[in-house]
């Protein structure tokens, strides 16, 4: 049996987890030398490149003296939480990163409490410790307190502490060390991550902690070996979580070593591989003995707690900048991402209407954001939570939400999120100006809030929420203040009438972007609704007159991304998302049957 070590890297997101793999790579000679390599060579996806964050968790394999070390590299946001769940089942111990100025940050406690109650001992890397304002010491201590809190054994508060740089590629058992190379780091893998237990003389036992699709071999498993060994060709038996057997043959078998996936013949006890040849396969399913089954037990996989509806869009430029813009093509991509995304799943609730469920906002908006890059033209309707009934009663999903903020602004945050229904638990001075806040919150009152904390605390606030639990629901909770600015014609927007404009609110457009009836031009410094024209020109004489003539001044619009612009939409608008541009629209684009609507609804209060 081969000498193996299995880890994951867990932290916070942007405590260096990527860029700490990079390194690994890169010095224990996986690269040849004249191999060229990006930066973050981990996050392979374009958006995980230009966000800076890994979304999806993956393996690579290095050899070091002899030993293969098997790391996976794990998401650091909540939304992605299930993700780390799953890996952490995988491995046999966890390098905990820690950023040297940050500290303990509330991701970091989620997938600490997650890796100590599966018994694994955490090695602690404290990075970044270049930051001039970094505190590893002072960051140490916070960890065993962590630790400590967690319920954490004796064992476990005996943790290995490595201080590194991850960018700079060294690490050091002490801070006086000399900064050279991370050799530190591979011998502490080496002699604290405990070998895998079992052994190839058993019964096949392997279980699958993540998918993959290939368009050639299909549906693609990768899992780890607990017991016995597995061989190309070999006929073995899925046992799926629901207790269903099906016979099948390995039809590939592959392994991983750097960022290359390899055929190979044979994997035994230990190993991490993908296998392929099982179309039903999926996350948390077993593959075991034929002759004796004895499957592994299942994964408890987190509940969606978010439904978008994705539709075919019906606008007047339906059509006219996307590729894929039928109600087939969205149904075969969906279907496609549910192939991979376990988090995810979704079902057609009308003619090209479907509604996808998901663990949070930038789960959806990162699905939204990948089709709209591959050609795909559809419309998205607000984020709703998902309730669910108990003994008579609703209950929605609730999240534990914890931000960071410069002291002169958590009073008015505290205000703010007191009318979302959010209930304070516990408030700590983090020293430097800052203040750490910790609430409650129903998950509907995390709809559409980022961007205005964000212009609450000057862009300097920190904001992270985990998954909490049930709760019977808690009513109504404050939405949007503001009203929209609707075009009341089909034409290309003019500078003379966006000028004029511009006094009753904030610009989505500018001068030449194409308009429609119906579509949301910019947002009214009102309360309500109010349809403008945004494609009158100046009426032209031939009088020469001083001042009239003018140069206008207009303020530059605001750039909607995808994600602002769900969290700005009500219940009566939709995004519509083409591979170029991203609009906002009413529901109804008709005028009159939107004053109809209205009305009906204040009679029916």
């Amino acid at each position: 049996m081969r000498d193996i070590r299995n880890i994951a890297v867990i932290a916070h997101v942007d405590h260096g987890k990527t860029t700490l793999v990079d390194e690994l790579l890169k010095q224990s000679g996986t690269f040849a030398a004249h191999t060229q390599v990006d930066e973050r060579v981990m996050d392979s996806n374009d958006i995980e490149k230009e966000r800076g964050i890994t979304i999806l968790s993956k393996n690579t394999a290095i050899d070091y003296e002899g030993v293969r070390i098997n790391i996976i590299d794990t998401p650091g946001h909540a939304d992605f939480g299930g993700e780390v769940e799953r890996v952490l089942k995988m491995v046999d111990s966890v390098l905990l990163l820690v950023d040297a100025q940050e500290g303990v940050m509330p991701q970091t406690k989620f997938v600490v409490k997650k890796a100590l109650s599966l018994g694994h001992r955490p090695i602690v890397v404290v990075n970044k410790i270049d930051k001039p304002a970094g505190e590893p010491d002072r960051v140490v201590d916070e960890v065993f307190d962590l630790f400590d809190q967690m319920g954490a054994t004796e064992e476990q508060l005996e943790f290995p502490v490595i201080y590194a740089a991850a960018r700079d590629g060294y690490a050091m058992h002490a801070l006086e060390d000399e900064k050279k190379d991370l050799q530190p780091l591979f011998e502490t893998i080496l002699n604290e991550v405990p070998k895998p237990q079992g052994s190839e003389e058993n019964g096949l036992q392997l279980q699958v902690f993540t998918l993959d699709y290939d368009n050639f071999i299909g549906k693609i498993g990768i899992s780890r070996i607990f017991n016995g060994k597995i061989s190309m060709g070999e006929t073995v038996m899925l046992v799926k979580a629901d207790g269903e057997k099906v016979k099948g043959r390995v039809t590939k078998l592959i392994g991983f070593k750097g960022l290359d996936r390899i055929e190979i013949k044979e994997a035994g006890a230990g190993d991490i591989c993908a296998v392929a040849g099982f179309e039903t396969i999926d996350v948390g399913d077993s593959l075991c003995d034929p002759a004796n089954p004895m499957p592994l037990d299942p994964m408890h996989i987190e509940e969606p707690t978010l439904s978008v509806t994705f539709a075919v869009n019906d606008s007047p430029l339906a059509g006219t900048e996307g590729k894929f813009v039928t109600s087939n093509k969205i149904d075969e991509r969906l279907k496609a991402e549910m192939n991979t995304n376990i988090a995810m799943n979704y079902e057609q609730i009308g003619e090209g209407k479907f509604k996808v469920n998901g663990r949070g906002e930038l789960q959806i908006t990162i699905l939204a954001e990948n089709m709209r890059r591959e050609g795909f033209e559809f419309s998205i309707g607000r984020p709703e939570v998902i309730t669910k009934e108990e003994n008579g009663v609703t209950m929605e999903p609730f999240e534990h939400l914890v931000i960071d903020t410069p002291d002169e602004y958590s009073g008015t945050i505290i205000e703010k999120l007191g009318k979302k229904k959010a209930n304070m638990t516990n408030m700590v001075p983090m020293g430097a100006g800052f203040t750490r806040l910790e609430f409650e919150i129903p998950a509907r009152g995390l709809i559409g809030i980022r961007t205005e904390f964000l212009t609450d605390t000057k862009g300097e606030g920190v904001m992270n929420h985990s998954f909490l639990e049930f709760r019977p629901y808690s009513g109504n909770v404050e939405s949007r203040k503001n009203g929209a600015l609707v075009s009341m014609e089909n034409g290309e927007a003019l500078g003379f009438s966006i000028f004029n404009l511009q006094e009753r609110g904030v610009m989505y457009i500018k001068p030449q972007d194409k308009v429609y009836v119906g579509m949301v031009i910019g947002e009214h410094a009102k309360s309500n609704d109010l349809d403008v024209n945004p494609i009158k020109g100046k009426a032209l004489t031939n009088v020469r007159a001083s001042g009239s003539d003018d140069a206008i001044k207009l303020i530059p619009p605001r750039v909607m991304s995808l994600e602002n612009a769900l969290e700005w939409i009500e219940e009566d608008e939709l995004v519509e998302v083409t591979p170029q541009t991203i609009r906002v629209r009413k529901r109804e684009l008709d005028p009159t049957v939107r004053k109809r609507a209205a009305k009906k609804a204040k009679f029916a209060e």
